[in-house]
């Protein structure tokens, strides 16, 4: 892992240089970059729309925020139709229904949920996993 060269401990804040994360991330191209590093201090982001936990966030986050975990996003079809929650549970809010031929950015799979992005809308959050097709990429 490449530092950042800034360490709390002897560096003041650097807020001048802290980068603004996109609104919505661009889907996931591993011949884009050659290295992932925090480029100042670790921003708040909302979870509904940055795909950022305190385990794991999105790789394409690393700039932006620290995370003991990331995780490249395995974009899935969704097989069926399916509810977006916010969390795992089944009493979770209902983000967005998500329908057949929709992709799903899947950033972990964890029992019967996975978690991730779904596109077009560009929310975070759990679907259940029996619901994606994940034997094979989607192209979209």
């Amino acid at each position: 892992m490449k530092s950042s060269g800034n360490s709390s401990a002897t560096a003041p804040p650097l807020l001048a240089q802290t980068a603004t994360p996109p609104l919505a991330l661009e889907p996931f191209d591993d011949q884009a970059r050659t290295s992932f590093s925090l480029t100042g201090r670790s921003v708040d982001l909302d979870p509904r729309t940055h795909a950022v936990r305190r385990d794991i966030a999105d790789i394409r986050l690393a700039e932006y925020v620290f995370a003991p975990h990331y995780a490249v996003p395995m974009i899935r079809a969704v097989a069926r139709t399916a509810l977006l929650r916010s969390g795992r549970d089944e009493a979770s809010d209902t983000m967005v229904d998500l329908n057949p031929g929709d992709s799903f950015e899947v950033l972990e799979i964890a029992g019967v949920s996975a978690w991730g992005v779904a596109r077009p809308s560009g929310l975070v959050g759990y679907v259940e996993a029996a619901a994606l097709d994940l034997s094979a990429p989607n192209a979209a």
